[in-house]
């Protein structure tokens, strides 16, 4: 393929703006597919949760061909705590289509990519999604992204941008939002036209950089990347480097070009285009494959650090591995270190004080995430309460700050003021459209810890929360952690439909009669501030004798069955969550009532 025929794009955009539908329209549209081939919904999104939670959690790329021309799209996450994939992939592409809802205009994560895009000078061409909406405001946007791009100090002939506006849902593009669109050619010719091809050597030495990874049962590790000099050829020696002096020897065994999501085999590529390569097992992400003769790395992105910590830990609970494959330190170790390879945000670091890991990622979501992949693999684990990464500048101690854009109606404003004024969020600005109010924050990462779920019962589910990292600023002091205190199992056994009756007056509980309890279990959330020890696996003692009043219907109140992400904002410094492939129970750290007392009394 000549290089003038190649195009090699990224499509960016803030989560829900419509990046994964576009890509599936323009494959339907490219004649990829047989007219009567079925074809799922949002086929780049491959991952279980990512279909669940309707969110693209990994970078992945695809390829379509359109009137001669290859066309490369990579499909990059739209939420900030993966944001270290789109920093990832950038590198592979000549230019990226900014996405920007009809409606909501730029969000926060809109900020966040076309920072990352035009610190790399990529040229962007606009892309107003969802212009079917009855709230579309399309000249709003298009003066709302010029605002942002002249905030970002782009350089001149990038504020130029190319508009295009599209449906993603209903297929069509046009150049003139007031046009009745048909499909999507309008959009296929402005990529052709607008954005550039590749402007690389192909008659010099090998280079590609790997910028994601992918795993194959059969072939192993695959790189995947983009070539920036030369040819690749299958069983070509080549070696890996990251800086040109540390050099790996090994072969190319399998060469793959992308057609649509899948791969395809191929003898020889050059220069410009993306492909996957197998053969080289210990491969990690930024690094060169390179000629052995001339090893010259290409330099990858700078990557942002993590912001939040949270200790992984081998399953010690009394039910440990009823209910898991893998559960010593040993399995936990590999799954780890191997999820590291993939995802360039996590750092992962082994306990000094006890047998463990600490992860660092962006967040919770990136951290929950992970624990989830990792508990339908068959691991089981425990985890503590994610925690901040504090620094120190200049003698002073700083903390991680994000800016936070909420989305609610004025019957709840008030509210969800009093609750971030509690996290000590400091109110940026305020702006009433389409019946919402729009608020904006600056809050500490700790503040931020948990509040989803106060807001979407505050909002009744109404109101969206969107956030991105900020920086470092000054350390705001102790913070309130959870005001009501826990109810504790007392000893091992079965939850009975008696005894949680009994407890329903000490506060909320989170567990089902007939569920298998231990000793040091948390069964509920008190009414007070203080932990409470109670008998939940009570039973009714049977007698001859009848009483009336006595032989009433136990009506139990719907246990508060929480999700992942709200078990980890709910405990605290002292408790755990258990995550195994059937459960997830929390539990103190300490299962014994005496040794919790003396360790409180001792202040550990």
């Amino acid at each position: 393929m000549e290089l003038s025929k190649i195009r090699n794009i990224a499509i960016i955009a803030h989560v829900d703006h419509g990046k994964t539908t576009l890509v599936d329209q323009l494959f339907r549209q490219s004649g990829l597919f047989r007219d009567n081939q079925v074809v799922q919904e949002r086929m780049m999104d491959s991952m279980d949760q990512e279909r669940e939670r309707g969110i693209t959690i990994m970078a992945k790329n695809g390829a379509f061909l359109y009137k001669d021309y290859l066309i490369n799209i990579i499909d990059t996450p739209g939420h900030a705590d993966f944001g270290g994939q789109v920093e990832c992939v950038l590198k592979m592409s000549d230019g990226v289509l900014l996405l920007v809802d009809a409606a909501e205009g730029p969000m926060p994560q809109t900020y966040f990519v076309l920072k990352k895009a035009l610190n790399q000078s990529l040229p962007v061409m606009v892309v107003i999604n969802k212009i079917d909406k009855p709230s579309a405001r399309c000249d709003e946007v298009v003066n709302e992204v010029f605002d942002l791009m002249v905030r970002l100090e782009a350089p001149d002939h990038i504020l130029d941008f190319p508009i295009i506006y599209a449906s993603a849902r209903d297929g069509f593009a046009v150049n003139d939002y007031k046009e009745q669109g048909k499909n999507m050619e309008p959009l296929f010719e402005k990529i052709i036209n607008c954005m550039p091809a590749p402007k690389l050597d192909r008659s010099g030495h090998t280079q590609m950089l790997v910028s994601l990874l992918s795993y194959s049962s059969f072939l192993g590790r695959l790189a995947v990347g983009k070539i920036f000099s030369g040819t690749i050829k299958t069983n070509q020696d080549v070696v890996v480097t990251r800086d040109g002096v540390n050099l790996k020897k090994s072969r190319i065994t399998k060469l793959y070009e992308f057609h649509g999501n899948e791969m395809q085999p191929i003898e020889e590529a050059s220069a410009g285009e993306i492909v996957a390569v197998a053969g080289i097992e210990d491969i990690v992400l930024g690094e060169t494959i390179a000629d052995p003769e001339h090893p010259i790395p290409v330099s990858s992105p700078d990557i942002d650090p993590p912001t939040i910590s949270m200790h992984f830990l081998p399953n010690d609970s009394p039910f440990s591995g009823r209910e898991g494959k893998f559960v010593n330190s040993r399995h936990l170790k590999e799954r780890l270190y191997k999820e590291a390879l993939s995802d360039v945000a996590l750092k992962i670091e082994p306990l000094q004080t006890e047998v463990g890991y600490c992860v660092y990622g962006r967040g919770e979501l990136h951290l929950s995430v992970l624990i989830e992949k990792m508990r339908r693999e068959g691991y089981e684990f425990q985890v503590t309460k994610p925690k901040v990464i504090f620094k120190e500048v200049d003698g002073k101690r700083m903390e991680p700050y994000e800016e936070l854009t909420l989305d609610i109606t004025e019957d709840s404003m008030g509210k969800i003021m009093e609750l971030l004024g509690e996290r000590k969020g400091a109110l940026l600005d305020m702006h009433k459209g389409n019946d919402m109010l729009r608020l904006k924050y600056k809050i500490t990462t700790r503040g931020l810890l948990g509040f989803k779920t106060d807001f979407m019962t505050q909002t009744r589910g109404m109101g969206t929360m969107n956030y991105i990292f900020w920086g470092y600023d000054t350390y705001l002091g102790e913070m309130k952690g959870r005001k009501n205190g826990v109810l504790i199992v007392m000893e091992t056994g079965v939850t009975t439909p008696y005894a949680l009756f009994g407890l329903q007056d000490r506060g909320r509980l989170i567990l089902d009669p007939v569920e298998k309890v231990y000793k040091g279990q948390i069964v509920g959330e008190h009414t007070r501030d203080n932990d409470l020890v109670v008998n939940a696996t009570r039973e009714k003692k049977l007698t001859n004798m009848r009483a009336a009043g006595s032989d009433d219907a136990t009506i139990l109140i719907p246990a508060w069955k929480m999700s992942l992400e709200e078990c980890l904002s709910f405990i605290n410094d002292d408790e755990l969550v258990e995550v195994t492939p059937q459960s997830i129970r929390l539990r103190k750290k300490l299962l014994d009532e005496t040794a919790r007392k003396q360790a409180s009394r001792s202040g550990n």
